[in-house]
């Protein structure tokens, strides 16, 4: 029974996390990347760079709902978040809320889950538990 409820919990953060970076990977698909290469190319990268951003958004978020190579998908949103970091929140690094909380608590949380998930691997409720 205990494994199955740590399944169950794994599968819970998989899905949680997956649906919602895979929501704004849905919105990049349908509006386009601009922003970001131009947030890219303003740090001397290659516009290209910006491509990743599928990467960490569609792709690895559907590795994580349906559980196949769950772990390198949870990688690919951990490296985004990094990107999300760089490109977009470093002034926010430090920064609290009015309210006392962390300005990037939830792109702190997207990112730390990805790693616990990195960490832990995906569960028994998948297609390749890997």
């Amino acid at each position: 029974m205990h494994n199955n409820l740590n399944d169950i919990g794994k599968l819970v953060l998989r899905l949680t996390l997956g649906i919602l970076i895979l929501l704004h990977g849905i919105f990049k698909l349908r509006h386009g990347i601009d922003p970001i290469q131009g947030m890219v190319t303003g740090m001397g990268m290659p516009a290209f760079v910006a491509y990743g951003v599928y990467a960490g958004e569609v792709l690895g978020p559907l590795l994580l709902i349906i559980g196949f190579y769950a772990r390198i998908g949870a990688a690919l949103i951990a490296a985004n978040m990094l990107f999300a970091f760089a490109l977009a929140h470093m002034g926010e690094l430090t920064s609290l809320t009015q309210n006392g909380g962390w300005a990037l608590e939830l792109q702190g949380m997207f990112l730390f889950t990805a790693v616990a998930l990195v960490l832990m691997g995906p569960g028994r409720i998948g297609i390749n538990q890997r």
